[in-house]
């Protein structure tokens, strides 16, 4: 284990530069006694009637609840999240809580039936010790889902939140904490080292990550050595397709919601559109204005951090360099604050990084198809495996759309939405396992098999 000792950077609010309060990170000797005492505390909680552990989860859902307007304000503060989207998180996140305390109780094994009056059962069993790594774009709703389905089934957590926001982490923490017997839940602070000490402890049964690929990819490592299982939902590239028939203002108005949507900072934001010929020009005039119409509302907000703002930045850049055009937005604002306005790009080649790359920003580039085929193609034609939408009057299309292409998720004339306690599972640099919905109680549980035959005496 390395002895080396991380330090989280001082936290400024993305809309004016304010330093926030700094939150100190885990010392090596607190996080091994965090999986130590997970441990000792697992072997309880697991004989917790189930129906017991769904009180406790509505408890804590009531808390959040009961503190949703302090949770939000903390969450725009520390990475610019609306208000409004914000309060939206955190009302997700009760929701969450409250939806696996229900179905905890209902989580169900399977029984065969053998030779006459015998019978093959199974018994879904906790993981045990279960570390939840949750990213900072969605912080509070995230963090519910997989600490609420891991509890329910009997698991312990240990909680590391992202050091962009560590405020909310610590305070969410500090909230569900009370409502559950000692050590159940622990909030442990830090970096990405820290979270990577933590991946690397062997008491680690079950690690539930979304975030980046590239931590996801870390974590997989860690798991190789230490025999955990991981779930992970990571970066995504999503890919849109218009096809011709479609009303251009309201495909503009879905790619916009797609695209801009907190500013950008959405796993499933749409990061590519591939639009058909017929209709491109009047649906990029569409666009355009839409997004000028945001940039000057002033309601689009900051990006969590000049760092992500670099990023966005230099892919615009790069798309420009290589004969992209940009048509509104695409500049560096002057002034404080990590803003950075909607940008449509036009003119762009399959090869350049915002076609390839999760830009993480409020950035459209569009690139017009000759027809639905193509469209498909491309949009299949990438490293990652989050989600897709088709946006098309043609049933055809869209069960074509279904069966081709290579996603967890394919998304028909709605960007966003679902039904509730939908699930998904992604594919290649986005990810593996279903990480929401009923089938993530599977994922946190293992099966113990029993065969029951009558004595034979």
């Amino acid at each position: 284990m390395s002895t080396h000792q991380s330090t989280t950077p001082g936290r400024v609010d993305p809309h004016d530069g304010t330093p926030l309060e700094p939150v100190e990170p885990e010392r090596i000797a607190a996080v091994s006694t965090a999986v130590l005492r997970a441990r000792a505390a697992q072997a309880g909680w697991c004989r917790v009637h189930p129906a017991a552990r769904g009180t406790v989860l509505r408890e804590a859902a009531d808390a959040v609840a009961a503190r949703a307007d302090e949770l939000a304000e903390l969450n725009h503060r520390e990475t610019g999240k609306t208000r409004a989207d914000a309060r939206g998180g955190v009302d997700a996140g009760v929701g969450t809580l409250r939806q696996y305390a229900e179905l905890g109780p209902l989580h169900r094994g399977r029984a065969l039936q053998g030779s006459f009056g015998a019978i093959d059962y199974s018994i879904a069993r906790p993981r045990g010790v279960t570390v939840v790594i949750t990213p900072w774009n969605d912080p509070v709703a995230i963090a519910c889902g997989l600490i609420g389905a891991a509890l329910a089934v009997g698991n312990t957590v240990i909680y590391k939140p992202s050091e962009r926001c560590g405020l909310v982490g610590r305070l969410l923490g500090e909230i569900l904490a009370p409502h559950l017997p000692s050590d159940v839940v622990q909030t442990v602070s830090g970096d990405g080292e820290t979270g990577r000490l933590l991946c690397e402890q062997p008491d680690v049964d079950l690690v539930a990550h979304v975030g980046s690929t590239e931590t996801g990819l870390m974590i997989d490592r860690a798991a190789l050595a230490t025999g955990a299982v991981v779930i992970r939902e990571n970066g995504g590239n999503d890919a849109m397709i218009v096809d011709a028939g479609v009303d251009p203002g309201w495909a503009a108005e879905q790619a916009a919601l797609g695209a801009f949507a907190n500013t950008g900072q959405i796993c499933t934001s749409v990061e590519r559109i591939y639009v058909h010929r017929e209709i491109a020009d009047a649906f990029v005039r569409e666009l355009v204005r839409v997004a000028r119409r945001l940039n000057d509302s002033g309601d689009l907000g900051p990006l969590v951090d000049e760092t992500m703002r670099s990023i966005v930045h230099a892919h615009v850049v790069d798309a420009e360099s290589g004969g992209a055009t940009v048509v509104t937005g695409g500049r560096v604002p002057a002034g404080s604050g990590a803003f950075y306005p909607a940008t449509v790009l036009t003119d762009v080649r399959d090869g350049m990084r915002v076609m390839t790359q999760e830009t993480f920003g409020p950035v459209a580039p569009v690139r017009v198809v000759d027809d639905f085929e193509e469209a498909l193609v491309c949009a299949g034609r990438d490293a990652y495996g989050l989600a897709a939408t088709v946006l098309t009057r043609d049933m055809a299309h869209a069960q074509l759309a279904a069966a081709s292409l290579p996603v967890g998720t394919v998304k028909v004339n709605s960007v966003f939405g679902g039904a509730p306690g939908g699930s998904a599972e992604p594919r290649g640099a986005s990810g593996r396992g279903f990480g929401y919905g009923p089938e993530l109680l599977d994922e946190m549980t293992t099966t113990t098999v029993v065969h029951l035959a009558p004595p034979t005496a």
